[in-house]
């Protein structure tokens, strides 16, 4: 493999590796824009993830393991938003008690169902989501590297790749060229204000926090039935929480936080490929030290590196309607 072939190739797994980050992060902005912290973005793909996983084994639809895994999503982030705009109850706890419910639901329920240690059954081609080739992949391959650039690295990817690019702009669109997103984005910054207009701030945070279960549910359907062939315990890994961090680091706008995204899914994405190469000077690089470069990373960029990020002024600021 030529250099030019290598770098291709790290370049068509990053978009594979941030999928799941780039939904997850789109999710996260819908919920912090209306003024809702949500760290459950963990719990929710990873509920999802278990979901998409039980019903493609049972049924062998990889599209319905899809509606199950969105339907999960957004019955998690009703629940998360009953706790905090219904009671206006701590949004960090209500997060973070998602998170352990999913964690510990998803291995007892899979061992349950399953008697596989919590793991689902291995999915057979029909039940996921296979790449697929876009057209003139054959008539552009002889064109110098445009060609070899869309064979390999924009082709290629199943449908879920391709429909997290369109939830960037979707995003985009809908946050800032929309009646729907001026509202979300003012009941972010001032919800007395919108309450004022005669507009509902519960009802603006039940439809923002449900989009974001949605996402999160395409994000975990897309885990354990596209990216991997099956559910096993914590497949999340801690994405939820890394795209909450590209979300930072984005400043709570769509396309910077796909290119947060698209950074953390790059060093992934070397990270997977430095596995076993001994580097001059340094060595082999322990698997354990790679692994952890993405962690590590977040830490750094969360540390001060991205600059002031100033959060929507409502973030985390349970609304009381005055009477």
């Amino acid at each position: 493999m030529d250099a030019l072939s290598g770098f291709f190739a790290v370049l068509d797994a990053t978009l594979r590796v941030s999928t799941p980050l780039v939904l997850a992060a789109m999710a996260g902005l819908f919920s912090e824009r209306s003024g809702i912290v949500d760290i459950s973005l963990e719990g929710k793909m990873l509920a999802s993830a278990f979901a998409a996983a039980a019903v493609a084994a049972v049924t062998g639809s990889a599209w319905l393991a899809l509606g199950t895994g969105i339907l999960v999503g957004i019955a998690l982030a009703l629940v998360h938003g009953f706790a905090c705009i219904t009671h206006r109850g701590n949004q960090v706890v209500s997060g973070l008690a998602i998170n352990i419910l999913a964690s510990g639901l998803t291995v007892v329920l899979g061992i349950a169902w399953f008697s596989q240690g919590g793991q689902t059954p291995a999915l057979g081609s029909d039940a996921r989501f296979m790449p697929i080739d876009l057209p003139l992949v054959d008539a552009v391959s002889s064109i110098p590297f445009i060609g070899q650039f869309y064979g390999d690295v924009i082709s290629g990817h199943n449908v879920l790749v391709y429909l997290s690019w369109l939830a960037v702009f979707g995003t985009w669109w809908v946050v800032y060229r929309t009646r729907f997103g001026l509202r979300l984005r003012a009941v972010g910054e001032n919800p007395l204000a919108v309450d004022t207009a005669g507009l509902s701030v519960s009802r603006l945070r039940y439809c923002a926090v449900a989009i974001c279960g949605a996402l999160a549910g395409v994000a975990g359907a897309y885990l354990s039935t596209a990216q991997n062939a099956s559910f096993v315990r914590e497949m999340t890994a801690g994405q939820g929480y890394i795209a909450l961090a590209a979300l930072i680091f984005g400043k709570w706008r769509p396309v910077p936080a796909l290119l947060a995204c698209l950074m953390f899914g790059f060093l992934d994405a070397v990270a997977i490929r430095l596995q076993g190469v001994v580097l001059p000077v340094i060595g082999e690089v322990p698997v354990q030290a790679i692994q952890a470069l993405p962690y590590v990373l977040t830490v750094i960029l969360l540390a001060g590196f991205i600059g002031r990020a100033t959060a929507p002024k409502a973030v985390g600021i349970p609304y009381l309607k005055e009477r």
